[in-house]
């Protein structure tokens, strides 16, 4: 079956010439939409891929009414060839139920999985360059003394974890990650 996917960002935008298109190409059933493609949440997009099975066809006017980044572009791509389901973009002569198409698909694929492992490159040699010159990354730790002083004034049961944030700058998050620390020492004892 081959199912259509309209979307123009705005509301004042008409979808008119998209679904034509997709009529024209026999398309049996079109989703319509007026939302920003850098959107993730998409309903009648995701509809659309709830209702559709392997073999069917997902048909758009251009491929940028999917996503407007390659890497979203991608993603769409992978899903939709993990389930089984053909694309075909009318403008772009992308049209993955031929063998000239799934290459071209493949292509895409390949380019993508190349640019992430670039990126995954450039960031450990970027991490390393740092480590290199004594610079750590993460969260800077908190000042023993704080927890420290933190902690007794929560064991006083005297104050509010708020107020022993508010006098000590020790966040929530760490102040309880220190009393279980401290009681999962307690118990090895």
């Amino acid at each position: 079956m081959k199912i259509g996917y309209a979307r123009v960002s705005t509301l004042d935008q008409s979808l008119d010439l998209q679904i034509d298109a997709l009529e024209k190409i026999g398309c049996e059933k079109i989703y319509q939409e007026k939302i920003s493609g850098m959107k993730d949440d998409r309903p009648q997009l995701q509809e659309l891929l709830t209702y559709a099975r392997e073999g069917d066809v997902l048909c758009v006017y251009k491929l940028d009414r999917l996503g407007r980044s390659t890497k979203k572009l991608i993603e769409w791509s992978e899903e939709l060839q993990e389930r089984g389901i053909e694309l075909v973009s009318i403008r772009d002569s992308i049209d993955t139920t031929t063998a000239v198409g799934k290459a071209m698909f493949k292509m895409l694929a390949v380019l993508a999985e190349m640019e992430r492992d670039l990126i995954s490159e450039r960031t450990r040699a970027g991490l390393e360059s740092a480590r290199a010159r004594g610079r750590v990354g993460g969260r800077p730790k908190k000042d023993n003394k704080q927890v420290e002083k933190a902690l007794k004034l929560y064991n006083t049961e005297k104050y509010t974890v708020k107020e022993i944030e508010e006098m000590t700058s020790v966040s929530k998050a760490t102040l309880y990650r220190e009393i279980r620390k401290r009681k999962s020492k307690e118990e090895l004892i």
